[in-house]
C-alpha cells in the first residue's frame, strides 16, 4: 500500500492537505507491517499516525488507552469527521458492550479503543483472536516503563500482543520519554526491530515564560483579564490552593473552576464536562486534569508551582495549542518549591532519581538562556538556534557588577557558621527585629543589615543566582541551610567578579513586552470575524450538544478568519475542512463570513478581494433591479449584470429568466458552438452576431454557458 492513499484519506476525513513531518514515513512503516515506537510532542499529530493506517488498510485497528475520558473523547472526535470508531470500557453496560461486539463482527467499525484491563482480560483475548486485526496501537507507551513519570503496572502484561499477534505490526505512541524510558518500552512491549520515529518536541506555538513566585495571584487576574474569552489552565500542587485561585478569580468578574482529586468523581466529571463545552473556560487545577482532554482550544497554561520533573512539565504545557495556534505558558518559580519537592522526592521510592529529575526542571526555571534549548535537550532534541519565543530570547537579561552584594551575602553566611538558609540570611541582611533572629545573637555579627537597601525579593532572586552560579551550597540533608565552598572564597577573598541581574530589570522589560501594540485595521478585521465564527461555532455546540473544538479547531477558524471563503471550492481549501464537515458546518459558516464580509463593506472597510459581487448579490436578493443596484453603488449598469453573470456562474441562485429569454439564450448558445472559442469571449460572440444583441446579455448567455456546460 502506497502513501497516496494515505493522503487522499486524510484530505478526506481530516481536511488536512499535508501531513507533518514524520507522519507519512510513520505510516508507511505501518504498510510495511513494520513495529515502531514514536516519539512525538503533545499536540504534533500522534493519532493521525494510526489513524490513517486503520481507514486505509482492510481490518480492524485496537487502540489501547490508558484514560476512558480520552478514549471517549477520540471516538467523538472521529465519529465527527466520518470516521466508524467505538471504545470498550468498564463505563459501559453488558448490553452496550454486546452492541459494539456485534457492530465490529459485521465490519462496521474501523477502530476499537479499549483499556489495557479490558485488553487483557481472559475474555477479550478470544474475541480478538476472531477478528481480521489490521494493526495494535498502545497510546500513552511510557506509562509500561517504571523509568517514565506515569508508571501504570497494568500495562507490564502487554508483552504478550506480539506472542499473539506475531504477524500483526504494533504502534507503541509517546508524548514524553527520555532515552531510558524509550528503550525499556521497547524491551517490555517486546517489539520486534522497531522502526524508532523520534519527532522534533519543538513546540514553535507555545511561549515559554518563567516569573519569580511573587504576587502570583495579582499576576494571573491581570493575565486572564487581558485575555478575554480564552481557555486556560492554571496547574496547582495543592488542592487548596486550586479553590483559592478559583475563588479569587470569580471575586474578579472571571468565570473559573476547580478541579482536584479530593472532589467526588461527579463533581470532577462535571468540571471537566464544563471546561471541554466552554461553559467554564478557566480551571484551577492539580496535574491530574487534563490528561483525558484532547481540547484543542486551550490558548494558555500556567503553573502556579514548579513541577516535579520536566517530562510532567512538558506535558502539561503540552494542554496549550493543541491546534497549532499561538498559545502561552507561563510558570512561576520559587525557592520553597524546590525545597517541598525535593522532601517530596527523599520520601519516594525513587529518591535518587526523582531529585535527579527536579534538578533538571529547576535548571529550566533559573536559566538565563534559551528556555526551549534546555527543554528540548532535555529529549535529546537539539536546537541550533535561540528560539525567539521564550522571555530570555524576547528580553536577554542585562547583568550588573554584583560583586560587593555576593560579597555581603557570603560574609554573612561564614560569620552565621553556616548554620541558617535562605529565609534567615535575607532577614540578616536586611536587618530584620523577628525574635528567633535576636535570640539568637544574629543582629551582633558584622554584616547584620549590611543589604537593607535592597526587598527580601530582590535578594532571595539574588542569592538563587549565588547559588545557580556555584558560589554557595545547599545542605539538602541540613535542613536546607547554606554552606560556602571554593567559589565562595574566591569571591571573598581572591577578588573574584560576580556578575548578577536584577529581578525590577526583568520586570521592567516583561511589562513593557506586555503592554498591547495597537491592532491594524486588517488585524482588527480578522479578529472580528474570528469572534463571529467563533460564537457560530458556539452556538451550534451548544444546541448538538458537543464541544465547540469538536465542530471546528480554532487554527480553522482562523483560517477562515483570515482567507475569507465565500464560494464553496474556497471553503473546501480551509485547513481542517473534511468532507464530512463541510457536508455538515461548511454552507452555515460560509454565509456568516459572506454575512460580515458585506456588512464590513458597506461600511468602507476594504474585507476581501471580490466582496463587490457579494455586495451586488446582497442587493439583488432584497429584488433591486440591476439599474436600481447600480444607482445604488454608483456603478455603470453593464458592471452590474456582469456581477450578476459571475455569481450565477458560482453556482448562486440567480434567475436569469428575469434579464435574458429563452429565444436570446439560444442565439447565444448556438454563436458559442459556431466561434468555438474555450473560453467563450463575450466580444467574439458580440461581433459574430452582428452586434444584434446587448453586451450585457451575452455575458449572462455565457455565464449560463460555463454553468451548465
Amino acid at each position: 500500500m502506497t502513501i497516496d492513499k494515505a493522503k487522499v484519506a486524510l484530505k478526506k476525513y481530516f481536511g488536512y492537505d499535508s501531513f507533518r513531518p514524520m507522519q507519512a514515513d510513520i505510516i508507511q512503516a505501518v504498510y510495511d507491517k513494520k513495529d515502531v515506537l514514536v516519539l512525538m510532542p503533545t499536540g504534533g499529530g500522534k493519532s493521525i499516525c494510526f489513524q490513517i493506517p486503520a481507514m486505509t488498510m482492510p481490518g480492524l485497528c485496537v487502540v489501547i488507552s490508558p484514560l476512558i475520558a480520552l478514549m471517549q473523547d477520540q471516538v467523538e472526535g472521529l465519529k465527527a469527521n466520518g470516521i466508524p470508531a467505538a471504545f470498550l470500557n468498564s463505563s459501559q453496560t453488558s448490553a452496550q458492550q454486546g452492541r459494539i461486539a456485534e457492530d465490529i463482527n459485521n465490519n462496521k467499525i474501523k477502530l476499537l479503543y479499549v483499556s489495557p484491563e479490558k485488553f487483557v482480560s481472559p475474555h477479550f483475548l478470544p474475541f480478538l483472536q476472531n477478528l481480521k486485526i489490521s494493526l495494535i496501537a498502545i497510546d500513552e507507551a511510557h506509562c509500561i516503563s517504571a523509568w517514565g513519570h506515569d508508571f501504570r503496572p497494568e500495562y507490564t502484561q502487554m508483552a504478550f500482543i506480539k506472542k499473539q499477534f506475531p504477524q500483526i505490526p504494533v504502534i507503541a505512541l509517546t508524548a514524553t520519554a527520555d532515552k531510558v524510558t524509550r528503550r525499556d518500552i521497547i524491551k517490555q512491549l517486546n517489539l520486534q526491530q522497531p522502526k524508532v520515529f523520534v519527532a522534533s518536541f519543538d513546540r514553535p506555538n507555545l511561549s515559554l515564560t518563567v516569573l519569580p513566585a511573587r504576587k502570583r495571584m495579582e499576576v494571573i487576574v491581570n493575565f486572564v483579564k487581558r485575555r478575554p474569552n480564552q481557555s486556560g489552565i492554571v496547574y496547582c500542587l495543592s488542592r487548596k490552593n486550586t479553590e483559592k485561585l478559583a475563588q479569587k478569580l470569580k471575586t474578579q468578574g472571571i468565570d473559573a473552576d476547580f478541579y482536584h482529586a479530593g472532589m467526588s468523581s461527579q463533581d470532577r466529571a462535571r468540571v471537566q464536562n464544563d471546561f471541554i463545552n466552554d461553559r467554564t473556560p478557566i480551571i484551577c487545577a492539580t496535574i491530574a486534569f487534563g490528561m483525558g482532554i484532547d481540547k484543542s482550544n486551550v490558548r494558555w497554561v500556567i503553573h502556579y508551582n514548579l513541577p516535579k520533573n520536566i517530562e510532567g512539565f512538558y506535558q502539561e504545557i503540552g494542554r496549550a495549542g493543541r491546534d497549532g495556534v499561538k498559545s502561552e505558558t507561563v510558570l512561576f518559580y520559587s525557592y520553597g518549591d524546590i525545597n517541598m519537592l525535593r522532601q517530596f522526592a527523599l520520601e519516594s521510592g525513587q529518591p535518587d532519581l526523582q531529585i535527579a529529575k527536579l534538578e533538571r526542571m529547576q535548571q529550566y526555571a533559573e536559566a538565563m538562556i534559551c528556555r526551549r534549548k534546555i527543554l528540548l535537550n532535555y529529549f535529546g532534541d537539539n536546537l541550533k538556534k535561540n528560539c525567539g519565543n521564550c522571555d530570555v530570547c524576547k528580553n536577554p537579561p542585562s547583568q550588573f557588577d554584583g560583586t560587593i552584594l555576593a560579597q555581603k551575602a557570603l560574609s554573612a553566611v561564614a560569620r552565621l557558621q553556616e548554620q541558617v538558609g535562605v529565609n534567615m540570611l535575607i532577614d540578616v541582611l536586611r536587618g530584620s527585629k523577628r525574635a528567633d533572629l535576636l535570640q539568637k545573637g544574629y543582629n551582633k555579627i558584622k554584616t547584620y543589615g549590611a543589604g537593607g537597601e535592597h526587598s527580601a525579593h530582590d535578594w532571595q532572586f539574588f542569592i538563587h543566582q549565588m547559588i545557580n552560579l556555584g558560589l554557595l551550597d545547599v545542605a539538602y540533608d541540613e535542613k536546607n541551610v547554606l554552606k560556602l565552598n571554593a567559589a565562595s572564597k574566591e569571591v571573598l577573598f581572591s577578588k573574584r567578579k560576580v556578575e548578577l541581574v536584577r529581578i525590577s530589570d526583568i520586570y521592567k522589560k516583561r511589562e513593557e513586552q506586555a503592554k498591547a501594540k495597537p491592532k491594524t485595521k486588517k488585524e482588527v478585521l480578522i479578529d472580528d470575524l474570528f469572534e463571529t465564527l467563533r460564537q457560530l461555532r458556539l452556538s451550534i455546540s451548544q444546541a448538538e450538544g458537543v464541544p465547540a473544538f469538536r465542530i471546528f479547531s480554532d487554527a480553522t477558524l482562523i483560517d477562515m478568519a483570515n482567507n475569507k471563503p465565500v464560494y464553496p471550492e474556497e471553503m473546501m481549501d480551509v485547513s481542517g475542512m473534511g468532507q464530512q464537515k463541510y457536508r455538515q458546518y461548511g454552507k452555515v459558516f460560509m454565509d456568516a463570513i459572506r454575512e460580515f464580509v458585506v456588512e464590513k463593506s458597506l461600511e468602507g472597510s476594504t474585507v476581501r478581494r471580490g466582496a463587490t459581487y457579494l455586495i451586488t448579490y446582497h442587493f439583488y436578493k432584497k429584488n433591486y433591479h440591476p439599474d436600481q443596484i447600480a444607482t445604488e453603488r454608483n456603478l455603470h449598469v453593464n458592471t452590474v449584470y456582469g456581477h450578476i453573470g459571475y455569481l450565477y456562474e458560482k453556482g448562486e441562485k440567480i434567475k436569469l429568466s428575469k434579464y435574458i429569454s429563452r429565444a436570446e439564450l439560444k442565439k447565444i448558445l448556438d454563436a458559442i458552438k459556431e466561434v468555438g472559442d474555450d473560453p467563450p469571449t463575450a466580444k467574439a460572440i458580440f461581433e459574430h452576431l452582428g452586434e444584434g444583441l446587448a453586451f450585457h446579455k451575452i455575458r449572462l448567455g455565457i455565464a449560463y454557458y460555463q454553468r451548465n456546460r
